[in-house]
């Protein structure tokens, strides 16, 4: 399996207010994005034209929401600096 172009272990993927795991991992990888369990399961996947991201109003740094295929997830980093807002951001922000 190639090398991902961008990868964050550690993230909080939240859909409504159920969580999904604690430390998941985001990965995109030859245009798509993928949202994975602590156990390398997949949540979801779509093309990053595809997806739609935006920060909610009330949320501090490190979170971000994006939307795959219909479907909202809340998106929590470790550390905001890692680069996964400003990847995503470039998406449909």
């Amino acid at each position: 399996m190639p090398e991902p172009d961008f990868s964050v272990l550690g993230v909080r993927i939240e859909r409504w207010t159920r969580s999904l795991t604690r430390a998941g991992q985001v990965v995109v990888r030859d245009g798509t994005l993928s949202l994975l369990r602590s156990d390398g399961a997949l949540i979801d996947s779509a093309p990053l034209d595809a997806v739609t991201t935006g920060r909610p109003w009330f949320a501090g740094d490190g979170r971000l929401v994006a939307r795959l295929n219909g479907t909202r997830y809340s998106l929590t980093v470790p550390e905001p600096g890692d680069g996964l807002l400003e990847t995503l951001r470039g998406t449909h922000g």
